[in-house]
């Protein structure tokens, strides 16, 4: 799939159907190699000290959370819990990314003004497009960005939108983060699309959404500059 793209690094993400047991993603990442590959993890509260050593030295520079799909705990964030382990991994230099609706998250800003290390949100705020961008959840994401505190992906537009390919309606919310925060701006493939209960989309028509999301001006900072700094990948 990343040569079919034309694609040179990825960013694996733990998906939660494996839990903690990080076996795969870490075998595909030691076959694509260090220079091109990074990953999110999913850890217990309790990893052990050897145990995050480990998976830094694998390339591993964030963990995730999700509180959308769980059977307790849906759409409750952990902050106590979270905000230690988040104090733990800071000497890492690892973030928290979150599976999360923002919608339902009205004091977004508020709540991770404090936390240790930046956050991650996908998904481009993985709330429905018929909501709009005033959204009060939407907006305090967008403060939080502005503060250098979290980050945000465009991914998954099929999971959001409410209009058909070309989704139409997710310009709209790639512009809003944009001018927030261009600089905390990513974007991902989401493949290979699980837990898609619509038709599975194709990897190069997602691709080519690029094109009315990002402006040629900030097309290599949002594919090349922003995900070096936050993976720490080399830049050339």
């Amino acid at each position: 799939m990343l040569a079919t793209l034309g694609i040179e690094r990825a960013v694996l993400v733990q998906p939660s159907v494996y839990g903690t047991d990080n076996t795969v993603m870490l075998r595909a990442m030691s076959e694509l190699g260090q220079d091109r590959c990074r990953a999110v993890a999913v850890v217990d509260d309790d990893a052990s000290d050897a145990e995050l050593e480990r998976l830094h030295e694998a390339g591993v520079r964030g963990v995730r959370v999700n509180v959308v799909d769980v059977a307790e705990g849906k759409g409750v964030v952990p902050m106590a819990t979270l905000a230690q382990l988040a104090s733990r991994v800071k000497r890492y230099g690892w973030h928290v990314e979150f599976l999360m609706h923002a919608d339902e998250f009205p004091d977004l800003d508020r709540q991770f003004a404090d936390f240790p290390v930046d956050i991650v949100l996908g998904h481009l705020g993985y709330m429905k497009t018929d909501k709009g961008i005033d959204q009060a959840g939407f907006q305090a994401m967008l403060r939080l960005m502005r503060r250098g505190r979290c980050w945000v992906k465009l991914t998954g537009p099929y999971r959001i939108s409410t209009h058909p390919m070309p989704h139409q309606d997710t310009v709209a919310y790639a512009r809003a983060l944009l001018e927030a925060a261009p600089e905390r701006v990513l974007w991902g493939t989401d493949w290979p699309h699980v837990m898609v209960k619509t038709p599975m989309p194709n990897d190069a028509d997602l691709a080519d959404l690029l094109l009315d999301w990002v402006p040629q001006t900030l097309r290599e900072q949002v594919l090349v500059t922003n995900p070096a700094k936050l993976y720490g990948f080399v830049t050339r």
